[in-house]
């Protein structure tokens, strides 16, 4: 028993650690497709993790919430973004990003840092095997904010709430792996509708102005009430 629950938190340290790697990548890409393809690693070391987090902590919530992540976060939200926004953005071969990437991983580094320090403020994970959860998932959060400020287009900003939410969901799981299953389904619905919507948007700033850049949708409304 006592080994099985050691391999199921090595295997969970594993995940974590990719899972900041990841958000690393998510915030010093300057691809649209490698954004997706780091949005999408990111969300199944999430899935993993909160799977091998049921077993450890005998939380079946938390494998259903799993499951339930394992479909909708790597499948059904870069699907549907694929289908609502606008193809050329996807081939575009740069994103428009306030700082280069040096710097954005120099920063990323520096919030990793802070993450580790402030975990320790955080309430105590629900056992060993989460602990690695708390300070990553901070970590991935803070590096979320991060691509969210620095990137001036919709779709990368986008992908900045959804490292936000994946993040949270790493510290939540470790800190409250029991909480009940119909607030825990809520989530992974939010950034669909989210998804959807700003899909859809992006899609119209793009055929009527020829941009996807955020204030693009200012002159949307200028044009509007004209």
């Amino acid at each position: 028993m006592a080994n099985s629950y050691a391999l199921l938190t090595s295997l969970n340290g594993l995940a974590a650690g990719l899972f900041l790697m990841s958000s690393f990548g998510l915030a010093a890409t300057r691809q649209m497709q490698g954004c997706q393809r780091f949005y999408i690693t990111q969300s199944i070391c999430l899935v993993v993790s909160a799977f091998l987090l049921g077993l450890g902590l005998h939380a079946p919530d938390l494998l259903a919430v799993a499951a339930l992540d394992a479909v909708m976060k790597p499948i059904v939200i870069p699907y549907l973004l694929k289908r609502t926004v606008p193809e050329e953005i996807f081939r575009r071969r740069e994103i428009d990003q306030v700082l280069n990437i040096p710097s954005s991983l120099l920063i990323a580094l520096g919030l990793t840092l802070l993450a580790f320090f402030l975990s320790g403020y955080l309430p105590p994970a629900a056992g060993s095997i989460a602990a690695i959860n708390l300070p990553v998932g901070l970590a991935g959060l803070f590096i979320g904010v991060y691509t969210l400020t620095v990137r001036r287009e919709a779709v990368p900003q986008l992908i900045g709430i959804f490292g936000i939410e994946n993040g949270a969901l790493l510290c939540g799981f470790a800190i409250a792996p029991t909480l009940p299953l119909v607030i825990e389904m809520a989530f992974p619905f939010d950034m669909l509708i989210i998804a959807l919507v700003i899909g859809i948007l992006t899609r119209i700033t793009q055929e009527r102005v020829g941009t996807t850049e955020v204030g693009a949708f200012a002159a949307l409304k200028e044009g509007a009430s004209k």
